[in-house]
């Protein structure tokens, strides 16, 4: 510095709360606890100690008060007078491993519930997430925030401490980066010429990211940090002592509301460059159960409950309350440390019970919806349900009563003729049973529908009536009532059981076009393009519909897409590293072929067709550490499943084994059928495009594995997944034009038994305790999916079509709705939710285009709002929604 001016010194005292980590919830909320109970004492008694940050995240809050309830009004004061700075996050999240709704679901919890505190504060804190999705400017945008904190995933083209962070659509915040991380300033010393000492060194260290007259920002705290009680007193003294800097304990926004804007270099799209700091790429492969269950709790609530609640549903009937807690679930789940399982095998069992238990909501909500879809129906008979905003027929699978011939359009899985049986029993045993059997399913067709009493002179005979679709009201209480009389007249009377059941058949068929979010009755469709199953076992079997063909290789366990060879490889490598990186051991042994293979044929169509392709491998059952080679051998049985459906593109894969080996990375690669030097995969309501590397360093090694959420493209190649999230693009040649890829390798397991590592080949420095964990090894099934189509597609649709099946309900009739029709139109964009907010119809929705669309919601009118509910424009017909963006549009009279 020149001349006699002090740099400014912003101290931001603050603590970085995992809320479960290297330790659960439980053990890591004690010390919470006792952290709290401490600041609050603090803030109170020390006026010198103005401010402190709780971490950006509400759920810190709420585990605090759960435990001290009686403190909350502390909390307000503190809070409400500036010296507790709250939110605007419910939690830290991870932004690549969940969906953009997700995000946004965060960012309103955690506003709505700061809104008890005065306010959240108004910056987009984002100090450890492992890398920034592309439009997480956007959204921060629209929730009225001009300013994000960032870390991780800052690129090299970044070299100020600065720069204007710009998402695709064109919205924009000024980004602050952590050049140190949000630790540069934890465990001051509590002496002042110590602390000048320390900030001289700070300086030095910030070089060209600190220009010659701007305040020095520095984060008072780190992971779990307790606030150090003499930082008022400490910071007094080095005031006094020097006039080189001056110090201030203050705010995120006080020192970024007079942060220069000027000049600042302007960064677009994703942050997820390993420069400067880690960012853990490794994280969307480990654990895939982990994954598996997210992408399946998110799609119950967002893509079922939601918007089949709240079309088809009374709006009095919205099942907000149930829903909350389902959230709740989901976003304490996507904290960084719980949905990227780089956690202990405690905290990752807690995670996956909360996964389930959000699904286990959504999907009951969903049937509760479908029931009420069903009992509407004026007609009686099966209805079809789409809950997605794409039009679409799909396969459909019913019971149906088995009458006549079942058609050539429709496939048969099961039949049971309609013979009644009936058997002699206790009459105390047949009371107890009768109990049991309202509205009971006695197998996987059989539902109770009616039973009924007689008696002659031989005894009393109960009927039980069987059907293949649930029914409420059978008289069981009034029959218990009725067979107790009989029975104290008659004690020694024989008691009978008849079960009385019409033939049924199971089918599949193919259900004609499905309005979005609308319904049909179940009617099978003609096959416009049938499915076969031909060949055998030795020669080879094809699975075709005209549209696509599948020709699976008896000998290498492969197939052939469309006349593209090679699909469905296995390679399977050693891997050294830990729950946040894959590092290969530094002697490894891939195996990509199998010792045998047998093919074995299955449905063979016309609506459906697979076939198992059951390959055995033999490998390397461990890397030891001693050799750092991997060791011993084990037998893999690893069956993959081929399903083609008729009138579609897509080829269905399954693969199912159990897991025998630890320290290892199991990949599937998959041919492109051009070169690619690119890949375009789907992240929160945005489709990012990729090259062929990634930046690191050698504390980080670049590797391009990169996320994607449902699906990712290269090379006229589209992959579709349920959880699957890490692919990397691979068999990289350099023709003159470039370097290009000739494969997709999409991860299907990494086994690792560390939660961090020393001394790895790609990251050589611990990312966290070096804690031996069994779970990340995977021991026991694994069973994933993904789907492959080939040609121009749109993924959005095709996304939808594998993973959100249309779906059915019984109509007893008599209601008012008609044989078909639709809740709600919506043209011009994807959606990404449909729900309701104070009893009003919301829809949100996004453009993954690079050109403007315009978004019809016929017979509608609302207003666009904000994320935070606010109005920002009329809607009277169609609008216009610019390249990559995102709205929210709440409907009138709905």
């Amino acid at each position: 510095m020149t001349g006699t001016a002090r740099r400014g010194v912003a101290v931001v005292p603050h603590t970085h709360w995992d809320r479960e980590w290297y330790e659960p919830f439980q053990r890591f909320r004690l010390r919470l606890v006792r952290l709290v109970d401490d600041l609050l004492d603090l803030l109170e008694r020390d006026p010198s100690y103005r401010h402190f940050l709780l971490d950006g995240q509400l759920a810190v809050v709420d585990d605090y008060l759960e435990i001290r309830p009686e403190h909350e009004d502390r909390l307000r004061a503190l809070a409400a007078a500036g010296r507790l700075t709250l939110g605007p996050w419910y939690i830290l999240m991870d932004e690549f491993l969940v969906s953009g709704e997700t995000i946004v679901r965060n960012l309103q919890l955690g506003m709505a519930r700061g809104a008890a505190f005065g306010g959240v504060m108004e910056v987009g804190y984002l100090p450890d997430m492992f890398g920034h999705v592309a439009q997480m400017p956007q959204l921060l945008a629209q929730a009225g925030f001009g300013h994000a904190v960032v870390w991780r995933g800052v690129p090299s083209a970044v070299d100020r401490s600065a720069f204007v962070w710009e998402a695709p659509d064109g919205s924009s915040v000024r980004a602050e980066y952590l050049v140190a991380g949000y630790g540069n300033g934890a465990a001051l010393p509590s002496d002042a010429k110590q602390l000048v000492r320390r900030l001289r060194a700070l300086e030095e260290e910030s070089g060209a990211f600190l220009a010659e007259e701007s305040p020095m920002l520095l984060m008072n705290g780190t992971d779990h940090q307790r606030p150090q009680p003499w930082l008022g007193r400490v910071i007094g003294e080095a005031n006094g002592l020097q006039d080189e800097f001056a110090l201030e304990i203050t705010t995120l926004p006080d020192y970024l509301a007079s942060a220069p804007v000027d000049g600042l270099p302007t960064w677009t799209g994703e942050l997820r460059s390993g420069y400067r700091s880690n960012v853990l790429m490794g994280v969307a492969s480990n654990r895939v159960d982990v994954k598996q269950a997210a992408a399946r709790a998110e799609r119950a609530l967002e893509q079922l409950a939601e918007p089949l609640s709240a079309l088809f549903l009374p709006a009095e009937r919205w099942p907000g309350r149930v829903l909350d807690v389902a959230w709740a679930h989901l976003v304490r789940n996507s904290a960084h440390d719980s949905v990227c399982a780089c956690s202990t095998d405690d905290v990752v069992d807690a995670v996956l019970h909360r996964y389930a238990e959000a699904r286990h909501i959504g999907e009951g909500l969903a049937d509760e919806a479908l029931t009420a879809v069903g009992r509407s129906m004026a007609a009686p008979g099966r209805v079809v349900a789409n809950p997605t905003a794409h039009a679409r027929g799909g396969l459909v699978d019913v019971v149906v009563p088995a009458e006549g011939e079942s058609g050539p359009d429709v496939q048969v899985l099961f039949e049971r003729s309609g013979r009644p049986g009936s058997m002699t029993v206790e009459a105390e045993a047949l009371r107890e049973m009768l109990g049991l059997m309202q509205g009971a399913r006695l197998d996987e067709h059989s539902w109770v529908t009616d039973i009924s009493l007689a008696e002659d002179e031989a005894g009393v005979e109960v009927t039980v009536a069987l059907g293949h679709e649930p029914r409420d009201g059978a008289p069981v209480e009034e029959v218990k009532r009725e067979l107790w009389t009989r029975l104290t007249a008659r004690p020694d009377a024989e008691v009978r059981l008849v079960f009385d059941q019409p033939p049924i058949r199971r089918l599949l068929a193919r259900q004609d076009e499905v309005a979005g979010f609308g319904w049909a009755r179940f009617a099978p469709a003609p096959l416009q393009h049938p499915v076969t199953c031909s060949g055998d076992a030795t020669t080879g079997v094809t699975l075709a519909n005209g549209l696509v063909t599948a020709e699976i290789d008896p000998t290498s366990g492969t197939f052939a897409v469309d006349g593209v060879p090679g699909y469905g490889r296995l390679v399977d490598g050693g891997d050294h590293g830990d729950t946040y990186n894959y590092s290969p051991p530094p002697t490894d042994t891939e195996v990509d072929a199998p010792d045998t293979v047998v093919v074995v044929p299955g449905e063979t169509g016309p609506v459906r067709a697979t076939c198992d392709i059951v390959a055995t491998y033999t490998w390397p059952a461990w890397v030891d550490d001693a050799t750092g080679a991997r060791a011993g051998a084990c037998r893999a049985d690893v069956t993959t499943t081929l399903e083609v459906r008729a009138d579609e593109r897509a080829v269905r894969v399954r693969t199912r084994f159990v897991n025998p080996a630890r320290d290892h990375r199991l990949r599937v690669h998959l041919p492109l059928p051009r070169p690619a030097d690119r890949s375009r995969a789907e992240c929160a309501f945005a489709v990012v495009e990729r090259g062929l590397t990634a930046e690191g360093r050698p504390e980080e090694f670049g590797l391009p594995t990169f996320p994607s959420r449902r699906f990712v493209q290269a090379g006229g190649l589209t992959v579709v997944h349920e959880g699957l999230l890490e692919y990397e693009l691979v068999d990289v040649a350099g023709p003159p034009d470039g370097p290009r890829a000739s494969t997709l390798a999409l991860t299907l397991l990494r086994a690792t038994g560390m939660l961090s590592r020393l001394g790895m080949a790609l990251r050589p420095l611990p990312a966290g305790p070096m804690t031996p964990l069994a779970g990340p090894q995977l021991l026991g099934p694994v069973d994933v999916s993904y789907a492959l189509a080939l040609g121009e597609v749109d993924p959005f649709r095709l996304a939808d079509e594998v993973l959100v099946p249309l779906v059915t309900a019984a109509g007893p009739g008599g209601g008012w709705r008609p044989d078909h029709g639709s809740e709600l139109e919506v043209t011009g964009a994807e959606v990404s939710s449909v729900r309701r907010h104070a009893g009003a119809l919301e829809v949100r929705v996004f453009n993954p285009a690079a050109a403007t669309t315009t978004v019809a919601l016929p017979g509608r009118t609302g207003w666009l709002v904000d994320l935070r509910g606010g109005p920002v424009a009329p809607v009277a017909g169609p609008f216009d929604l610019r390249p990559f963006g995102i709205a929210t549009v709440r409907l009138d009279g709905s």
